[in-house]
């Protein structure tokens, strides 16, 4: 009677087993902790800023009626980064380049490496602290894709369709976990 048991034991130790490194496994995949203590720093600069090696244009004149046109990149909005599910801190700019175009741009950004990070330009309300964390995909949103880097300054491009008056607000998003790492309320210029 014993031996039967220690026959029918080894299948099922070796099945527990095989379970078990499969849990692993999986569970290293689809978590990925590692991400966690890896930074990646990404330094950009602004696309058409100019050198400050030229003298400054003369102002005009009161009596003209004439204004300088702008030829570099305008800032339309700023924000400054709050923390959700990750320590996040930065800036956030909406900015028009001179060929009309618009980018969002990340300074300073400082937040945890992640799986599946992702820029979003939102038009939900930004909330402290957890009841923060899921609410920029119940609105409309774009992605303006994948996060480049947790640390640095870096620019993401908006799709000309796109009308950024009408998103408020820039979310770090774990598109995986559906959570937000960090985001920024967008104040008009």
């Amino acid at each position: 009677m014993g031996r039967g048991r220690k026959v029918l034991a080894r299948p099922l130790v070796i099945a527990v087993l095989v379970v078990a490194v499969g849990g692993v496994g999986f569970g290293l995949y689809w978590f990925q902790p590692w991400k966690l203590w890896q930074d990646e720093t990404v330094e950009e600069a602004l696309p058409g800023a100019v050198e400050n090696s030229a003298p400054p244009a003369a102002a005009p004149s009161p009596k003209s009626s004439e204004q300088p046109s702008a030829t570099g990149p305008q800032t339309l909005a700023s924000g400054e980064l709050i923390s959700h599910e990750h320590a996040t801190s930065g800036t956030v700019k909406l900015v028009r380049l001179a060929d009309g175009s618009h980018i969002m741009r990340l300074e300073n950004l400082d937040t945890s490496n992640g799986l599946d990070l992702r820029v979003w330009l939102t038009d939900a309300p930004v909330k402290e602290g957890k009841a923060g964390w899921r609410v920029f995909d119940d609105g409309k949103y774009v992605s303006l894709g994948k996060l480049k880097g947790n640390k640095g300054s870096q620019n993401y491009a908006m799709p000309r369709e796109v009308d950024p008056s009408s998103y408020n607000s820039v979310s770090i998003w774990c598109d995986r976990f559906d959570v937000s790492f960090g985001a920024a309320e967008l104040a008009r210029v």
